[in-house]
């Protein structure tokens, strides 16, 4: 899933990403309840995405507390994502490029340019990992803003009936790196 566009342009100075820990978690499902009211993933599945691939785990937060914001991604296969809410086994054997899972903000932390230090860590680390590209599915109308972050919308005909679950604006999108 993918940020929604919006929010109120404020800097936030005393909020930073750091990794993400379990004891995150809580507020990580609050942040998803206020960001995808129609697209929930409740708490296994951000604990087992945390477990799975913990370097692709991020909150924005104020020093140890005050999670306002998350970013999850791990390795996966090329034009695909996985169901929404569920627990998967583990990462695939031969995982082709970064997927970016879910990227939300609560609303009073949206704006300020956040999301975009964020983007561009993981593009960073995804790159030095030699990855050859992000992937994600963009929801609520989206597209403009992973647009404006390097994502490219792709063609998806074998995930059609994927994107259909999250919604008639859902599209999938790569960022070459």
């Amino acid at each position: 899933m993918a940020l929604p566009e919006g929010g109120t342009e404020r800097p936030l100075p005393q909020l930073d990403w750091r990794p993400m820990r379990p004891t995150d978690i809580d507020a990580v499902v609050e942040v998803a309840r206020l960001s995808f009211p129609n697209h929930f993933e409740d708490r296994p599945c951000f604990e087992n995405r945390l477990a799975l691939y913990p370097r692709g785990c991020f909150v924005l937060a104020d020093g140890d507390g005050g999670v306002r914001g998350y970013l999850i991604a791990y390795p996966w296969r090329a034009e695909s994502a996985p169901a929404l809410n569920t627990v998967i086994e583990g990462l695939p054997a031969e995982p082709a490029l970064i997927y970016l899972h879910d990227l939300a903000l609560h609303p009073e932390a949206r704006g300020g340019g956040v999301t975009g230090r964020i983007i561009e860590r993981l593009a960073e680390q995804a790159a030095e990992d030699s990855w050859p590209a992000i992937a994600l599915v963009a929801v609520n109308d989206a597209v403009g803003f992973w647009s404006r972050h390097g994502f490219v919308e792709q063609p998806a005909e074998a995930m059609a009936a994927k994107l259909a679950s999250y919604g008639s604006d859902a599209r999938y999108m790569l960022r070459p790196l």
